[in-house]
């Protein structure tokens, strides 16, 4: 996953200025270009009675431009970064995104929390739920208050990790993000569930630790070597449940979490599984999902060599 460019959909309101916040650390991090979009609902492409066709398309206008004022008056002030500003006619947002992301050629497209979720949580609404079931490129998602409390910089970018077939893939993706961005990666485990177990209860669930420890270990020696500060931290979090493991360290202080697709979702496409909507609806820090299949992947799907 290397980032080049940066597709941020834009809202008027506190949600959009969180997405923005994102996208902005995430450009700047990985000096990639930023493209602010405004997903509007589409001009009526068949003539009206009189001219309410043609009113209809300069009202349509007048509120995507004025959307995208509000976005450029955010950004006025940052000159490190190449922004462009776009506005999109489609029927629903999060597929407007995913299409916009595909033509201009994202590397990922962030978006903010849906309104009225608990401050420094994920919450998703239609948007979000479109690009998480169907964005040909990965998604980033804010917290709710992010455009307040976002750091200068990134400190790291955790994965969560959990072995399984694309799990090797998962990490090389990561670790091509966080070298592009000049960042140490940190793989951590989640063990849940805990409680006060004791006899066989316990004697599983230490063996557990020690497994999860173990993959662990052998996914960040095949990335360079874990505790080395050119090589991949781990960590086992545990806790009664997702949100009490996630807030057991101190992982997430200035990161970004990302998180793959469900294996049974469709191909080169962001799939959400159950697991990853526990972890994104618990996560303190921003999470980005990743696809089923990188971009080079998807770029020689798309054009095939000629034999």
């Amino acid at each position: 996953m290397k980032i080049e460019r940066v597709l941020a959909g834009f809202v008027p309101g506190s949600r959009g200025r969180d997405g923005l916040a994102l996208a902005l650390l995430l450009a700047r991090q990985a000096g990639a270009g930023l493209t602010v979009a405004h997903v509007h609902v589409p001009a009526w492409t068949t003539p009206g009675p009189g001219k309410v066709d043609a009113e209809w398309r300069a009202y349509v206008a007048r509120q995507a431009a004025h959307t995208l004022s509000q976005a450029r008056e955010l950004l006025s002030d940052v000159r490190d970064v190449e922004i462009d500003l776009v506005s999109h006619g489609h029927r629903g947002s999060g597929r407007g995104l995913a299409e916009l992301a595909g033509r201009i050629g994202a590397d990922v497209v962030t978006v903010g929390p849906a309104p009225r979720g608990p401050r420094g949580r994920i919450s998703l609404g239609s948007t979000a739920d479109q690009l998480l079931h169907g964005s040909p490129v990965p998604v980033a998602l804010a917290p709710h208050g992010y455009a307040t409390a976002a750091p200068d910089r990134l400190a790291r970018l955790a994965v969560a990790y959990r072995r399984g077939p694309a799990c090797a893939e998962t990490v090389r993706q990561a670790a091509t993000a966080a070298a592009g961005m000049g960042l140490p990666l940190r793989l951590i485990t989640l063990v849940t569930g805990g409680g006060r177990r004791t006899g066989i209860g316990r004697e599983m669930l230490d063996r557990l630790r020690e497994q999860v420890a173990a993959d662990l270990e052998a996914a960040a020696l095949a990335q360079g070597g874990p505790g080395d500060a050119t090589g991949v931290e781990v960590e086992v979090l545990e806790g009664g449940d997702v949100a009490a493991a996630l807030r057991s360290s101190g992982w997430h202080e200035d990161a970004v979490l990302i998180c793959a697709s469900s294996r049974t979702g469709p191909l080169r496409r962001v799939f959400l599984g159950d697991m990853s909507l526990k972890i994104i609806r618990a996560s303190p820090s921003p999470v980005i999902m990743l696809t089923r299949l990188p971009r080079t992947a998807r770029q020689a799907a798309r054009n095939p060599r000629k034999t």
